[in-house]
């Protein structure tokens, strides 16, 4: 995905550019990327970048007119002065610059969006790592005695240092457990991650000054509003927002669910009739609810839409899928990102920047998205289970303390960035959930306001012929059509005992009767994916293949005889074991693909294996 990487540090030039060069390489994914290299010998900074063509981070690095500050920017930024594009285009980069000047690393406050760079000041002789006070726009750090190396992609660092190419086995522990890393650790030994809003400024000779630019406590000493006083804050503070997520030059298309945050979105979008491409993802049983209820809602908003399904052609190409969802997000998402690489595929020829409602719910009610996964250990070694247990006890202290907090500044980068991950291979994302003014806004809301009411309001003043029309969940209906609400509630449980929930004992019955396909019952009504059917009927060779194969039975984490008969238990029916399924097949293709160093080709759309590029140099 477009990012930054780089070194500082007093290795040779030659060394240094050589690295930089590899570890850029190592981010460039598809035919429609471009990239570049800059070095300030003087400060001993080598740096890079990576962006997609047609944007204005192509033509980066941003000079101040004096030209003795340096900018290379990779994000976007959503606040005024924008013009409403995103893009830190280079007007705006040139107008922020000179509030760098008078202000120094204070104006990084001002930013407001999901970013990184790099800055080099030849007045002040220093060089400035910087994040977004999120730390949605990840950097990946390693420190040793040559030097300073920092890359958007964990990849990028194994590239160039065989020392960072094992597991943490704390952070694999919590992996398992969670689906991601905590407390801002990584899966590989000896990598960590930048904490959100940080500028950390390095000078030749001098130690490093990690500083943060944004303190979350002032949001949190916020005083609390009354329900009345929120929601006219909201209505304004959205009204305001809104528009800039969907200006720039680059065709914007909104991703609809069956759920209430994309459509006040759309309620609200600066759109006409018939300009804003709509698209819901589908699957392969039948429409769910989701394409349903979004596909009506598109009409009464009077915007095209279209289904994304995830058809059959994915059954066939998972494997590749699979392996090329693990590798591109570094394994911070795990196989189930394959169907985010195949449906994202296609939402890049309907418009390269997609706008979406997710989030919205973290935000404005409150959710918290992750927690311990239940699950069997039988299969793990005692050191590994061990930290899987540990890992229970550091999520409960990180739950301490200021909810909204632990949503924005912790369970979104540590959590959800996993699946934005994988998206912002091939689009641009924005959502304006993550508005530094709403979320700022989230930590006033009394507990009363933490619920779908504010948005059922806000949609139906905005757009009236949207009033009354049901979610995915039939929520926002009343009298007779609330007798759907328990339908909806029943069918989306059902599928969930289904699927991922389905206990070991009526997995075995299902086997028995796989012939008849009861999955058409069930399947489709709400998700797209159901991997604990497909694991059986679709990928069984491939799982033998990966999992079974006698390198991957020797691993240090697993225990040999336990796993080959978990996965005969899940491939003939006699169990559920689709979870833990997920978790060590990320595993075994983390080891193949990163940790050990099978090449990974660029692909061309088709699929079909391009060389490696030679980045174009721009040294200073």
């Amino acid at each position: 995905m477009p990012g930054i990487a780089g070194i500082i540090g007093g290795n040779p030039r030659e060394q240094n550019g050589a690295e930089v060069r590899a570890m850029i390489d190592s981010m460039v994914h598809e035919p429609f990327y471009t990239f570049g290299t800059y070095a300030e010998e003087r400060l001993g900074l080598w740096a890079g970048w990576t962006s997609f063509k047609g944007t204005s981070a192509e033509h980066m690095p941003v000079w101040n007119e004096a030209k003795d500050i340096c900018l290379i920017f990779s994000g976007e930024h959503f606040g005024d002065g924008s013009g409403g594009d995103g893009r830190m285009r280079e007007g705006m980069s040139a107008h922020w610059l000179r509030l760098y000047e008078k202000e120094g690393p204070r104006t990084f406050e001002r930013l407001n969006g999901w970013f990184c760079g790099v800055l080099a000041d030849l007045r002040e002789n220093r060089v400035i790592v910087f994040n977004d006070r999120y730390g949605m726009n990840r950097i990946y750090f390693h420190q040793n005695d040559h030097g300073f190396y920092f890359a958007s992609e964990a990849k990028a660092l194994l590239r160039v240092l065989p020392g960072t190419r094992k597991f943490d086995y704390q952070s694999l522990g919590e992996y398992f457990s969670f689906g991601c890393a905590l407390q801002n650790r990584t899966l590989y030994s000896r990598v960590s991650l930048l904490p959100g809003g940080s500028a950390w400024a390095f000078s030749p000779g001098r130690e490093v000054r990690r500083e943060t630019y944004f303190d979350k406590g002032v949001w949190e000493n916020q005083s609390q509003l009354s329900g009345a006083e929120y929601y006219e804050k909201l209505r304004s503070t959205w009204a305001r927002i809104l528009p800039r997520y969907f200006g720039g030059q680059e065709p914007v298309g909104l991703s609809l669910t069956g759920g209430l945050d994309s459509r006040m979105i759309l309620a609200c979008a600066p759109h006409s009739a018939g300009t804003l491409p709509c698209y819901t993802f589908g699957g392969m049983y039948r429409d769910c609810a989701d394409v349903l209820v979004s596909r009506r809602v598109a009409k009464l908003c009077q915007q095209p839409h279209e289904t994304i399904p995830l058809d059959r052609q994915f059954l066939s190409e998972f494997p590749a899928l699979a392996e090329r969802a693990v590798y591109l997000t570094d394994g911070t998402l795990d196989v189930t990102g394959s169907t985010d690489l195949y449906v994202h595929r296609r939402v890049r020829q309907i418009a390269p920047v997609r706008v979406t409602g997710l989030y919205g719910g973290e935000v404005l009610r409150g959710l918290v998205a992750f927690k311990p996964m239940s699950q069997s250990l039988g299969h793990l070694t005692p050191e590994l289970a061990k930290s899987i247990q540990a890992a229970r006890q550091t999520y409960a202290d990180e739950l301490n303390g200021n909810p909204q907090s632990f949503i924005a500044f912790k369970q979104a980068p540590w959590h959800i960035y996993s699946r934005l991950c994988i998206e912002r291979t091939q689009v641009t994302i924005r959502t304006p959930y993550f508005d530094n003014e709403l979320v700022a806004l989230s930590y006033q809301a009394p507990p009363e306001s933490l619920s779908y009411q504010p948005a059922l309001r806000l949609i139906a003043e905005s757009n009236p012929s949207l009033k009354g029309v049901g979610t995915d969940r039939a929520v926002g209906v009343r009298g007779l059509a609330r007798a759907r609400h328990s339908l909806q509630q029943f069918t989306y449980k059902a599928e969930y005992a289904y699927d991922y929930g389905m206990p070991q004992w009526l997995a075995r019955l299902d086997g028995v009767f796989a012939p008849l396909h009861i999955e058409r019952l069930f399947l489709g009504r709400h998700k797209y994916y159901h991997f604990r059917l497909w694991y059986r009927d679709h990928f069984h060779d491939y799982l033998k293949n990966v999992l079974l194969d006698p390198e991957s039975l020797q691993r240090p984490y697993v225990r040999a005889g336990a796993v080959e008969k978990m996965v005969q238990a899940h491939i003939t029916g006699q169990g559920n074991y689709a979870l833990e399924l997920h978790r060590l097949l990320t595993a075994e293709l983390l080891q193949r693909k990163l940790i050990e160093q099978v090449p990974q080709q660029r692909e061309e759309a088709g699929g079909e294996p391009r060389p490696c590029l030679s980045p174009v140099s721009t040294t200073v």
